[in-house]
Parts: C-alpha cells; sequence; structure tokens
C-alpha cells in the first residue's frame, strides 16, 4: 500500500521570517482556563532522545515559557515557542499535542495581531499538514498578497497547489520561491515538481542540492536524504538507496525513516528477517502506519497470513482514531489514507468510499485519481478505473507503481499495445516496487508478449 506521507513532505518547520511586531490590544473578554493553559515540551523515547539536541531544546522551551509566563503579551516567545512545537511534533510524530500546542499561541497572537506573519505562516503550515488543503492554499494565497517576496509562503504555496493538483500554479510558486531563497526547502520541493513531471533525474539532482545544503544530522536534512534514497529505489538503484539510509542512520541514530529504508532494501534481498526487524523499531518509535504496511507485507511474504491480517486491522483502527475527530481544529483529514486502509483488509467498497470522498475534494491530484483507480481495477470495474487512471498519467509521472497500475489496467481492456508499454516501462530498471505489484505485473506482462 502506498501513501506519500503529507504531513511530513509538505510540514516542514517554517524558520519563520524576520518582521517588525505590532502588538494591537485584544478586545475580547478572555477565558481564565485558556490563559493559564500550558503546554510542556513532552519527554522523548529515550531513542529518539538525542541527548545534546533535547537538552537545548528542553531548556529553551522552560526559558520561552517562563518568558510568555511573566508577560503574556511577548509574541516574539510564542512564535517562537510555536515553531519549536512544530518541529518536535516531526521529530516525535505526536502531531495532535504539539499541533494543538502550536494553535494555543497562534490564537493568542492572531488576536493580539491578525495579520502577524509568523502566526499566519505557522497556522498554514498545520493546515497543511492536517491535509486541509483548499483552506490551506487559500490563506497561503492570502498571504502572498501581504507578503509577495518571502520564500516560504510561496513554499506553502507550492504544497497547497501540488496536493489540490493545480501542478502549475505549484511550479511557477517553486520557480518564484528558488529565486528568493535557494535552500533545501525550495530544492526538495523543485525535486518532487520533477519526480511527478517525469523527470527522475533531474529530481534526483535538485534532492541532493537539498541534503547539501542542510546540517548533516539536523531532522530536516535527514528527511531529504530520505527521500533522495526513495528516489534511487524508483531507478532500481539499489546500492545507492542503502548508501543513504546508511548514512542518514549514522548521522541521525535511529531515525525511523532511514530504517524504513533499510528495511525496504531488506525486503527486495529478501532478508525478511531483517527487514522485519527494521520495520519493528521504526514502529516503536513514532507512529507512522506506512511502518506497519511494510510489517503486514513482510508477513504476507513469508506466509503469516494471521499476522498480516492484524496489522492490516491495526492500520484500520489506527486511522480511524487519527481521522475521528478531522473535523475539530487539530484533526487530521484522512480519507486518503482510510481507502488505502480499507484495501488493506480486503474492503473495497468502503475503500472505494473513502476513495471518492478525497476525489471530491481533490480531482485534480494525480495520487488521488491512482487511488481511485486501484481500487475500481480490484473490484473489477475496469472502466470506470482506466478513467481515473488516465487523469493520474497527465504530469508524464514515471513513478513504477502508477505505471504497473495503468498497465494492468489497459491490459484487463484488452488495449495490449498501451498495457504492454507502461508495465515494460515501469519494470525496465527492475524498481523496488512491492513483491505483490511486482509479480502481478511481471505475470500480465508475460501473457502479453
Amino acid at each position: 500500500m502506498k501513501k506519500r506521507t503529507v504531513f511530513l513532505v509538505l510540514s516542514l518547520l517554517l524558520i519563520a521570517a524576520s518582521g517588525v511586531l505590532i502588538i494591537k490590544s485584544a478586545t475580547k473578554k478572555k477565558d481564565p482556563e485558556k490563559e493559564t493553559t500550558v503546554y510542556e515540551f513532552l519527554g522523548r523515547k529515550t531513542a529518539l532522545a538525542y541527548p545534546a539536541e533535547w537538552a537545548v531544546a528542553k531548556n529553551n522551551a522552560e526559558v520561552l515559557l517562563n518568558k510568555i509566563k511573566k508577560d503574556p503579551s511577548d509574541v516574539k516567545s510564542m512564535m517562537i515557542l510555536t515553531g519549536m512545537y512544530l518541529q518536535e511534533a516531526r521529530i516525535t510524530g505526536n502531531f495532535n499535542y504539539y499541533n494543538a500546542a502550536a494553535f494555543h499561541y497562534i490564537n493568542k497572537v492572531l488576536e493580539k495581531d491578525a495579520k502577524n506573519f509568523e502566526a499566519l505562516t505557522f497556522k498554514v503550515t498545520i493546515l497543511l499538514s492536517q491535509h486541509r488543503f483548499t483552506e490551506g492554499l487559500n490563506e497561503a494565497n492570502k498571504l502572498q498578497q501581504l507578503y509577495p517576496y518571502n520564500a516560504y509562503v510561496y513554499g506553502l504555496m507550492v504544497d497547497g497547489n501540488v496536493e489540490l493538483g493545480n501542478y502549475k500554479a505549484a511550479v511557477e510558486a517553486a520557480d518564484k520561491m528558488i529565486s528568493i531563497r535557494p535552500d533545501s526547502r525550495s530544492y526538495s520541493r523543485i525535486a518532487y515538481l520533477r519526480e511527478i513531471h517525469g523527470d527522475i533525474s533531474g529530481a534526483i539532482e535538485a534532492m541532493k542540492m537539498a541534503v547539501d545544503a542542510g546540517v548533516p544530522g539536523d531532522e530536516n536534512t535527514e528527511w531529504c536524504r530520505i527521500q533522495l534514497g526513495k528516489l534511487y529505489e524508483k531507478i532500481g538503484k539499489m546500492k545507492d538507496a542503502e548508501m543513504f539510509y546508511s548514512i542518514s542512520s549514522a548521522n541521525r541514530p535511529n531515525y525511523p525513516y532511514a530504517l524504513a529504508g533499510l528495511a525496504r532494501i531488506a525486503t527486495w534481498k529478501k532478508e525478511y528477517d531483517r527487514a522485519l526487524t527494521l520495520y519493528q523499531q521504526a514502529d516503536s518509535l513514532i507512529p507512522d502506519h506506512t511502518f506497519k504496511e511494510g510489517m503486514a507485507e513482510i508477513y504476507t511474504l513469508t506466509a503469516q497470513s494471521e499476522k498480516a491480517k492484524l496489522v492490516a486491522e491495526e492500520i484500520l483502527n489506527y486511522m480511524k482514531q487519527l481521522s475521528g475527530n478531522k473535523e475539530s481544529k487539530t484533526g487530521q483529514n484522512e480519507d486518503h489514507e482510510m481507502a488505502h486502509a480499507y484495501m488493506g483488509v480486503g474492503n473495497y467498497r468502503k475503500a472505494l468510499e473513502y476513495a471518492l470522498q478525497e476525489y471530491n475534494r481533490r480531482p485534480s491530484n494525480i495520487e488521488v485519481n491512482e487511488t481511485v483507480a486501484v481500487v475500481c481495477y480490484n473490484m473489477g470495474d475496469y472502466p470506470k478505473a482506466l478513467s481515473y487512471i488516465d487523469s493520474a498519467l497527465r504530469t508524464n509521472c514515471k513513478n513504477p507503481d502508477l505505471l504497473c497500475h495503468a498497465g494492468m489496467i489497459y491490459a484487463k481492456l484488452g488495449k495490449t499495445k498501451e498495457g504492454k508499454m507502461f508495465l515494460q516501462e515501469a519494470l525496465k530498471n527492475n524498481p523496488n516496487i512491492a513483491p505483490g505489484l511486482m509479480d502481478e505485473s511481471k505475470k500480465i506482462l508475460s501473457e502479453l508478449l
């Protein structure tokens, strides 16, 4: 099951641009309980502590909280603390708590100054991480009118437009962003745009620049390094991918996404015991359902179907909990992920329901169209699958999973020429894709030859 972890790809920590803080007197009556709420930094799991990093973060948070306690109008301290909350959410995976903490201070600042730049950019960052893309993009567009020369604002516009399938607008915003500030955040966005437009070699080049622009060991830098490894997996260069995952793991020990990358390589090597251990390690560190998906895959490959089923059900229950409060200010919109979770347990009727809910919000997004197509394919509705897969192909994306799905759908409809073309293109470099998808693609291709 594939999911691009949008809340990780699109919620890089905002290093707020310096600006003039204009403090306006609040006219609303204060809520005493709201005023006294304190969001401490929660302790990290031992394996994620990174003692020097954690000591600095914890000390800085305590200093800032004390400043705010002494001076409740200290907007600067509130915004620095908010940035720290968002970064801590990335490191620990505790998005619900730290998003609530961030919103607490964002709202306090916006009550004083409705146009405060830092507060508004943090707000948009959270909205996008919650998959509230239309709302987030609308707010980003408003910000651009107020701050037309700020690179990060254009980064927010890139993210929102990509997720809504406005790819031309995303490219324009990315060009503006990188012209203002070429750094790891702009390079990584350029890389993804190149990837979805079929230029994987160009994506690799840009992601290398993103890595080189960062500080080794920093979470944002290592995230970029992991994305670089994934790009190499898509073109079958497993040694390069493994090298980058290993470097990331050495630079930032126990980094969950490095462990998951190494697990994928171990799966490709058929070292299933090692792969399972690595996925379990990653899963023990932060909550990310993709790690459990990897575990379920290993159980399937080793003929442990009951364990695979239990893990798939765990994923579904987790997604239900995560999306259960999506109407709240801190809840996630997880319909896309719910569709994949229901596919994981073989409930394609419910998967289609959620996939179409997401499609109705984002009809132009290629990943959403691919998801609907895959659900329809599994339900045997090949004509309907074709219409969605054609929409997913409109950017000329060369993602091997997408091309496999396209080839299989065309083949089922008797379109031999197109089916063979897509499957051959998908498999030509022996990319690292899910074994089940690989086996089915190879089987159908052999029937077409």
